[in-house]
């Protein structure tokens, strides 16, 4: 049983971040806020990392993925950091 344990986690941390990716995206469609667009953005970059964690930890433990993890990672905290920028950016 606790060898499913992680397992379960990752799903759900995968599910939880797609749901937010999801609800970020419909929310800009809605509103037309860029600053909902890169955390969408950044929410998608983040439920790719987590599935390819269940990939990595999972499925294919024989195979290391941490270097995919890692720039899908770097990848969410860039847009986000763009978005921020750019969002600060045009208010002033």
């Amino acid at each position: 049983m606790t060898k499913f344990l992680p397992a379960i986690v990752y799903i759900l941390c995968f599910l939880a971040s797609a749901t937010c990716a999801w609800l970020l995206c419909r929310g800009f469609r809605q509103t037309g806020v860029t600053l909902l667009l890169w955390s969408s953005v950044c929410f998608i970059f983040l439920a790719a990392n987590n599935f390819v964690l269940v990939l990595d930890l999972v499925l294919w433990t024989s195979i290391d993925l941490r270097l995919a993890r890692v720039g899908l990672l770097i990848a969410a905290v860039t847009s986000l950091l763009w978005g921020f920028i750019s969002t600060t950016e045009g208010e002033g």
